[in-house]
């Protein structure tokens, strides 16, 4: 039997069972080991701690977006309008964000997601000050490769915090949708932001406007790490009181654990999943602009696929500590990763050849096109957050085959809408529907697989869906990208190329809607 927690602020497991009055006449003292996993929080604390750990997924997008709605003025500042090249502005940071990620969940849960969290902050400003002065494409690409990192460090941890934080219940699922719909909220604010500073700041912001979208994003950054050090509690914080409490305001939630001591790292697997996971994808996306008949693309894909298969082989029979536990994923783990792969890989698309589509042919300024995307913001965030309602009456399987069916419809209006037609038509129901998928597919499958793994491996989890995000876009546009260079009769017609690359992400989405129902048929036929 165990006390109301509404009158004391913290019980002992061990406690003998006595009645309420002769406890509160003398409170026994707990001792000081039943403090590492609680923790109080007074109201105000447990916003700000939700507040700073959505900011992670707030400029994790917000960065993405910063090389996308301003493409046009970054390209005529570089005088390269080569769409293989320019590209790589955006692939190289989803390469990065994709890739690093796997490792950094681990790393969180051994060392404290705290510490890899706050310094994923101070990563992520400094690759920010560097990026804004970039002389060419190629530095830029680099730099952005490395500024990918920060998010990599911060997205998976941020959602670890959550998961060790909060139990099961309504409270994480709430905590997550939140961390979702900062998605679309923090893609428009990037997207307008650098716009700004690129079509406004030109004349004004020397030497470069648009690299001051970059610094700005630094000082952000910087005072996010600051934030974070003061908001988010240490694994060995006991409990600030021990006396007896009515206060409503106090709320005792799980603690985030102290770090694994004596947990082993698994290097091998670091190793050859990130090297494999680069490797396909620079091949995938250098291909566009050198072309497929170059032999070094093959060679790398072909090393690449090798050493992701090897990587494999470790986790499964080598790493007595994988850095992803395959053998303990469940089939609906497994089916909510492919929905995502396929349905992200898609959205990727849709969103980079949109503003192409709004600023190269239909003559919009940058401030335009992101004008045009700000329903993102709004029906995004109403997805994300009626998700956890969703997953209380639905099977996952129908989430997911609503969020896929979003990206299968969006993707169809986009790719089907004629120059001339106003944007009130097809333009607009898509930019209405399209966040639908992306806001219901990602805070579904972080409660899945957060629920799915145990405490200690909350960082697991986290990296698995945000790797599975980040990677696939990466991935679709490089495959876009050789699909539009070779539909767009030599630059001629920029109209068939991205036709092109919108029906190849057609049918990712199709895939996605194919393996939701598949999932959906199977879970509803009885096992024999």
């Amino acid at each position: 039997m165990s006390l109301p927690a509404a009158k004391y602020s913290s019980i002992p497991p061990d406690s003998p069972t006595l009645p309420p009055e002769s406890v509160a006449e003398s409170p026994p003292p707990p001792p000081p080991e039943t403090y590492n996993h609680e923790i109080f929080f007074s109201r105000l604390h447990e916003y700000a701690f939700i507040f700073n750990v959505c900011l992670a997924q707030l400029f994790s997008l917000s960065s993405l977006a910063m090389t996308v709605a301003p493409l046009p003025i970054v390209a005529d500042y570089f005088d390269n309008h080569d769409p293989g090249q320019l590209s790589w502005f955006t692939a190289a940071y989803s390469l990065t964000v994709g890739t690093f990620i796997l490792p950094a969940g681990r790393l969180g849960d051994m060392y404290g997601h705290k510490r890899i969290f706050i310094f994923g902050w101070l990563w992520f400003s400094f690759w920010s000050i560097i990026c804004g002065f970039s002389k060419s494409t190629i530095m830029l690409s680099a730099f952005r490769a490395m500024q990918g990192i920060g998010p990599a460090l911060l997205v998976p941890n941020a959602m670890a915090l959550v998961g060790r934080t909060f139990p099961m219940g309504m409270k994480r699922n709430l905590v997550f949708s939140l961390f979702g719909a900062c998605g679309p909220t923090g893609w428009v604010t990037g997207a307008f932001f650098s716009s700004l500073c690129a079509q406004l700041g030109g004349n004004k912001l020397k030497p470069s406007g648009w690299a001051w979208s970059f610094w700005f994003l630094a000082i952000a950054t910087f005072l996010v790490s600051i934030l974070s050090y003061l908001v988010i509690p240490a694994p060995t914080t006991p409990p600030p009181t021990m006396t007896p409490t009515t206060d409503k305001n106090l709320l005792r939630l799980s603690q985030p654990m102290r770090p694994q001591s004596g947990a082993q790292f698994d290097y091998l697997g670091c190793f050859s999943g990130v090297s494999g996971l680069i490797l396909i994808n620079f091949a995938v996306n250098q291909a566009p602009l050198v072309g497929w008949k170059v032999p070094y693309i093959y060679y790398l894909l072909v090393l690449g696929v090798v050493v992701f298969g090897f990587f494999i082989y470790v986790e499964l029979k080598i790493a007595s500590h994988p850095l992803v536990p395959l053998r303990g994923l469940s089939k609906e783990a497994g089916f909510v990763l492919g929905c995502i792969a396929a349905g992200w890989g898609s959205h990727g698309i849709w969103i980079y050849y949109y503003y192409l589509f709004l600023e190269d042919l239909r003559g919009c300024t940058a401030l335009s096109a992101v004008a045009q995307t700000l329903p993102v913001a709004v029906t995004g965030t109403m997805a994300a957050l009626s998700t956890g309602f969703l997953l209380k009456r639905f099977q996952v399987g129908y989430v997911m085959m609503a969020a896929m069916m979003c990206f299968l419809l969006g993707a169809i209006l986009l790719a089907t809408a004629p120059v001339d037609q106003s944007y009130w038509t097809q333009t607009f129901l898509s930019v209405l529907v399209m966040p639908g998928g992306m806001n219901l597919s990602f805070p579904a499958g972080t409660i899945i697989l957060s629920n799915a793994m145990p405490r200690e491996h909350q960082g697991i989890a986290a990296s698995l869906i945000s790797t599975m995000v980040n990677y696939s876009i990466s991935t679709g546009l490089g495959i876009a990208g050789t699909i539009a260079v070779n539909t767009n009769d030599h630059g001629r017609d920029p109209l068939g190329g991205f036709r092109g690359a919108w029906y190849f992400g057609i049918g990712l989405s199709a895939l996605g809607v194919f393996i939701a129902g598949w999932f959906v048929y199977h879970s509803r036929v009885p096992k024999s």
